[in-house]
């Protein structure tokens, strides 16, 4: 069962940039911010050819890898058409400026 774990502030996290979180023996998790302050949460693994997300371009509601530029959606972590394929994905929540994931 998934429980509410505080990971870092929003401001720790850079505009249409991303955080990691490193996780030892479980894929790291990259912690993104658009421009507009939306928060999402996915494995820092693209689909494709398991390239670094948290190094890709953060461009409105979709990150490109920064491997072969695959889009991926970060609301669902599926990848943009006509490219397929999904990483996974971690509920967030924001509270007074903490972030928070539902974590194991």
């Amino acid at each position: 069962m998934s429980e509410w774990k505080a990971v870092c502030q929003l401001a720790d996290i850079p505009s249409q940039g991303a955080r990691v979180l490193k996780r030892e023996g479980k894929v790291d998790i990259a912690i993104f911010r658009t421009a507009d302050d939306q928060l999402f949460a996915l494995h820092d693994k693209c689909p494709h050819k398991g390239g670094p997300l948290s190094q890709g371009i953060v461009s409105g509601r979709s990150v490109a890898c920064p491997l072969h530029n695959w889009h991926i959606d970060l609301a669902t972590g599926q990848a943009c058409a006509p490219d397929e394929g999904c990483t996974g994905h971690i509920a967030l929540k924001q509270e007074a400026g903490t972030v928070f994931l539902a974590l194991d």
